[in-house]
């Protein structure tokens, strides 16, 4: 019986562990042997080297800064508005909490036009004097993150057990004592958590600091990026690629332990939310700015989309950026048409879509079933660790591995369109595994067994237990598969070719083209990116599934 469990796990695993073994191991052990192999021989020295240049020490020193002063500000304003939105009560709630989420499933992309368009001097906020600045990239990775703190920490206050917080008021504790001393203890592991997931996404952000950053702020994602595709030095951006695995590895280590921290107030005596008071109008402020920042780069993106410059020089409304999207931009600025590249995008976003929710269900069904020996739970165990090795690499750093490993032999795929929908499925697998995984854990395992005492072969115990319980979250984790793969930037910057590119790339090579009508056609296209990318989040908030936050 043993053995025939085993055989069935082997065969379950058999697709995933074939797609990662050659589009991970292989890009990864490329990237490896590119920084430490030269001419045939090991050369320890040609990295160090890389190390000690100054650019380098610049670039992680920036990435650690920008990332610490996000995540602190991230956290410092999301706190307060997941304790209004999760434990007041009042009109609109539901209306804001949807607004909040936008920024996070937004393309880099978008948010970057957006903050460059209302920093710019001629923007709404160019007094400031920000254009360029790094606390201009600051402001867009708060924008997108500091929702990931919101849904977190809101979802464990929301069940956080009232009476120890009663039984400390009873006694002659002020909010502000009951706070400090009761509640924020309790929430402490789920604020340590969100900020350690923020800091990863902050220091992995590519888009946002490509965009505002150019060459003068770069991160260890764009500066592999800069080291590939302008200077053409394969050694520095592999020996960049290396560290930011290791450095990834170790912080998603951190993050999966401090999730894994038992709250002991969690329990079911919990309160609903409650009517705000006059205490809480900081509160309300803190969330009414925080929802003012996240509108404020959107309607200038919008507004900046509707402006047309005249010949002389005067700008007016219209839609002449829109329509202009079925051309090819001033000065041949495009290979192909906004307008399909947006098909392209389409297109691919349904192959990653799939891939990614065949890989991922299969993942899921490996590593959620009872292991019933030593043997079992041992394969499952190894295999579980193996599958969690893609969330350590990052879009750009799998983007330049497929460059340089799949360029020969039967594996020579760089002009197949399946390999953009590849790499996008595989930026797509995490979250995709985490939105199924929860759920199918939470499945009796005695409804299977019950199955298959009743004559149900193994597929058919899973269309009749398993999938009626896992529907929704199948299509949750379809829409968010499908809205990173219409956003993505980071694989698919190295890897789409000039004659059949994705959106989010012609938007960032219309970024690169002077003249205010190509400007004007990148606002637009980022426009249309957004809307499809908003209705998507849309059906997938409708379907109530609470997985973003866990990322």
């Amino acid at each position: 019986m043993t053995a025939k469990r085993l055989a069935g796990l082997g065969a379950l695993a058999t697709l995933p562990l074939a797609v990662l073994c050659v589009f991970f191991v292989l890009p990864v052990s490329g990237m490896i042997e590119r920084g430490f192999v030269a001419d045939g021989h090991l050369d320890i020295g040609g990295v160090l080297e890389v190390f000690t240049r100054s650019r380098t020490h610049q670039v992680l020193w920036f990435t650690v800064w920008s990332a610490t002063a996000a995540t602190m500000i991230s956290v410092g304003l999301g706190v307060p508005v997941a304790y209004v939105l999760y434990r007041l009560d009042f009109p609109g709630r539901r209306l804001v909490r949807a607004a909040l989420l936008v920024p996070f499933v937004l393309p880099t992309v978008v948010v970057g036009v957006a903050f460059r368009e209302l920093l710019v001097p001629s923007g709404l906020l160019g007094g400031l004097g920000l254009d360029g600045s790094k606390w201009a990239i600051v402001a867009g990775l708060v924008f997108f993150n500091a929702s990931v703190v919101i849904r977190s920490v809101g979802a464990s206050w929301e069940s956080l057990d009232t009476r120890p917080a009663q039984a400390a008021a009873a006694l002659g504790a002020t909010p502000a004592q009951v706070f400090r001393t009761v509640t924020l203890p309790s929430l402490r592991p789920a604020i340590v958590s969100a900020a350690s997931v923020v800091f990863l996404f902050c220091a992995t952000a590519f888009g946002i600091v490509l965009i505002l950053g150019g060459l003068k702020y770069s991160s260890v994602e764009s500066e592999i990026y800069f080291q590939t595709t302008v200077l053409l030095d394969l050694r520095a951006a592999a020996a960049l690629s290396i560290l930011q695995l290791l450095a990834v590895l170790v912080l998603l280590v951190l993050a999966g332990r401090l999730r894994r921290v038992p709250d002991p107030t969690v329990s079911r005596t919990t309160a609903g939310p409650r009517r705000p008071r006059l205490a809480d109008a900081p509160w309300l402020g803190a969330t009414a700015l925080l929802l003012g920042a996240v509108a404020l780069p959107i309607g200038t993106l919008v507004a900046g989309s509707l402006q047309v410059q005249q010949a002389d020089g005067a700008q007016v409304w219209g839609l002449e950026n829109y329509r202009a999207l079925s051309g090819e931009g001033s000065n041949a600025a495009l290979a192909v048409p906004v307008t399909q590249a947006l098909s392209n995008s389409l297109r691919i976003a349904v192959d990653a879509t799939w891939m990614s929710l065949l890989l991922g269900g299969l993942l899921a069904l490996v590593v959620t079933r009872r292991s019933r020996s030593r043997a079992e739970r041992r394969v499952r165990s190894v295999l579980d660790g193996f599958f969690m090795l893609p969330l350590g690499v990052s879009a750009v750093t799998l983007g330049f591995g497929f460059l340089i490993t799949l360029d020969h032999g039967v594996l020579d795929l760089r002009d197949s369109r399946v390999l953009i929908p590849l790499a996008q499925a595989l930026v797509a697998l995490p979250l995709v595994v985490r939105t199924l995984v929860p759920v199918l854990a939470g499945i009796d395992d005695r409804l299977r067994q019950a199955a298959a005492s009743l004559g149900a072969g193994p597929v058919r115990a899973v269309l009749t237990v398993d999938l009626p319980v896992v529907w929704r979250p199948l299509l949750a984790a379809a829409g968010f598969a499908f809205a990173v793969s219409l956003g993505e930037f980071g694989a698919t910057s190295f890897l789409a070719r000039p004659d059949r590119p994705t959106l989010p790339v012609v938007i960032y090579r219309l970024l690169g083209h002077p003249g205010r009508p190509n400007y004007g056609m990148a606002l637009a296209g980022s426009v249309v990116l957004a809307l499809t990318v908003a209705l998507v989040m849309l059906v997938v908030e409708r379907l109530r599934v609470r997985s973003l936050g866990v990322i």
